[in-house]
């Protein structure tokens, strides 16, 4: 039945299971396997004639609440948990692709990913071209009979760029390709790949998704087609997600939309206030008219994210003297905290890169990264008085 209900009432509402006893919040399912009724209930579990919870590895009522609530804001048939974000991008990529495939992925994308495709995946035989996030003529010069995924974050960790999703997708398609988009960032609070003509959504829902930094997980979202094969590695492989965690990020998700609107105003607040400190150079954020995709993200996402980079006079030093003379902002490189973060991506979330290939992704050693939390902005802008 289609659902007609609006993000708000779904992010409270959907997916929930009662069970006999009435409980109002959602109850959690703390175990590792399930009892059946007899031996053919089990035999008919195990062999999909009869739908229902077998092992928590694959199957938990509590996982799938939160996979059910996820779909449902992102607008997908099916979403798949995970135990991490990095987990869901290898589920994804191991389930859809195969020996000899070719995989284009953006060159702004999380240092650790760069590292599991290189490291990791591309030892299983798989092709890799890195290409610009932004140019289209790349992506299209890069394509080969062997395509099989596009891989973008969109907006980029960390400079926040942005991708035009829907001609993007149409390249992909017209070589018989699948694009998966990161939506970490925005979440589908501010922005809907799939609507865009996306395949698949990948999510870190250790941050936003969560948002208050308490617990790790991840999750591929898209068509019953795609999905199902990915339930087929997460079987077999057992990266799967907690119940405990599912039900963690399943309470999130009730305040997923007040909280992204709130991140992004205060983020956008924060970036204009930026861009006029005599010590700051440049600074990163989509909801700014100073962001060469400004135009681009205003009509993909409904606002800018939570996420403000920027770089600083000077080099390393100066950028950790600046780290350092906070009091309120979390030293952390984790991110969708109701906790204002901050760190500096050359040295933490993108210190596995080459420095080639952080000159390649503009990834300076002047530059910083804050996760714009929920405090008071007043109070963010004075821990950052030394700019």
């Amino acid at each position: 039945m289609k659902n007609n209900k609006k993000f708000e009432t779904n992010s409270v509402r959907a997916g929930s299971i009662r069970s006999d006893q009435g409980e109002h919040s959602e109850a959690l399912y703390l175990t590792s396997s399930f009892v059946f009724k007899n031996a053919k209930e089990a035999a008919d579990r195990f062999s999909n004639v009869d739908v229902g919870n077998i092992y928590s590895r694959f199957t938990n009522p509590s996982v799938k609440m939160f996979e059910d609530r996820l779909a449902s804001l992102e607008g997908a048939e099916q979403c798949i948990a995970t135990s991490t974000g990095m987990s869901a991008i290898l589920a994804s990529v191991m389930s859809l692709c195969g020996k000899g495939d070719h995989v284009i992925i953006s060159k702004s994308v999380f240092g650790t990913t760069v590292k599991l495709f290189d490291n990791i995946l591309k030892k299983w035989g798989l092709d890799l071209t890195y290409v610009s996030l932004t140019n289209l003529d790349e992506w299209q010069n890069a394509v080969k009979k062997n395509t099989k995924l596009f891989f973008v974050e969109t907006p980029s960790n960390p400079l926040t760029e942005i991708c035009d999703i829907s001609s993007l997708a149409d390249l992909a398609h017209q070589s018989n390709s699948l694009l998966i988009v990161d939506n970490c960032f925005c979440t589908p609070a501010h922005q809907l790949p799939l609507k865009f003509g996306a395949d698949i959504i990948i999510h870190s829902a250790t941050k936003y998704l969560d948002g208050q930094g308490r617990c790790l997980g991840g999750a591929v979202l898209g068509s019953k087609e795609y999905m199902r094969h990915v339930v087929d590695f997460l079987r077999s492989a057992g990266i799967s997600m907690s119940p405990f965690n599912a039900w963690i990020f399943f309470k999130g998700l009730e305040t997923l939309k007040i909280r992204m609107d709130a991140h992004s105003a205060k983020a956008n607040d924060l970036a204009q206030w930026l861009e006029k400190q005599k010590k700051v150079k440049k600074v990163y954020y989509p909801g700014l008219p100073s962001h060469p995709q400004y135009k681009l993200a205003m009509k993909q996402q409904s606002a800018g994210g939570g996420i403000v980079s920027f770089e600083v006079d000077g080099g390393k030093r100066d950028a950790w003297n600046l780290i350092d003379s906070t009091t309120l902002l979390s030293i952390t490189a984790n991110l969708g905290d109701t906790r204002s973060t901050i760190t500096h991506p050359a040295t933490t979330t993108h210190s596995r890169l080459s420095q080639k290939e952080r000159d390649s992704s503009s990834i300076t050693n002047n530059l910083i990264r804050i996760a714009v939390g929920l405090e008071d902005i007043e109070d963010i802008k004075e821990d950052l008085s030394a700019l």
